[in-house]
């Protein structure tokens, strides 16, 4: 049987990008983002907010361009698997964490909300959003024309949504 490790995350970062590069000169960048989720108490009927945080992974090209383009605060649609790892403490007690190791990157929101973002890819663009992929390192590169249904949703046009998410399938439902 098939099996599927696939994460698709958006969220901001809580912590500038950290930059690392392994002896062998492959760059990695670790950032840690938060999802939030909001729900309405049933008992006391006030708003509730739950905020998760993901540790996020990004090698090579793509750790290079993250380390660019992210700062503390920003927007970010991430996509990738997840990956656990064990290591030993001083004391030899294993310990174990789960992270996202991103293969694809999308920076939301206009560019006045990224500082610092004016000198690289598509210094030339007013506001908007930027793809980054391992597959596809440079911004604004679609997919391969292979996987088109893949395409994450915030690179459609931007058109008014209905709160069922449903806008973009045919109204010839078969049931």
């Amino acid at each position: 049987m098939a099996s599927i490790n696939k994460v698709i995350i958006i969220g901001n970062l809580g912590r500038d990008p950290e930059v690392r590069y392994s002896p062998s000169g492959a760059a990695m960048c670790n950032v840690s983002l938060a999802t939030t989720r909001s729900w309405k108490d049933k008992s006391s009927g006030e708003k509730v907010e739950e905020t998760e945080w993901h540790r996020v992974v990004f090698y090579d090209r793509l750790a290079e361009i993250a380390g660019e383009y992210l700062k503390k605060g920003s927007a970010c649609y991430v996509e990738g698997r997840l990956k656990t790892r064990k290591w030993q403490d001083k004391d030899g007690k294993d310990n174990y964490t789960t992270e996202i190791v991103a293969d694809q990157m999308q920076l939301l929101g206009g560019r006045e909300t990224r500082s610092g973002g004016g000198g690289g890819h598509g210094g030339g663009q007013q506001g908007g959003d930027e793809n980054f992929s391992q597959e596809a390192p440079e911004p604004r590169q679609s997919r391969p024309a292979a996987r088109p249904a893949a395409a994450p949703a915030a690179a459609r046009p931007a058109a008014p949504k209905s709160s069922t998410g449903f806008d973009d399938m045919d109204d010839d439902i078969p049931f």
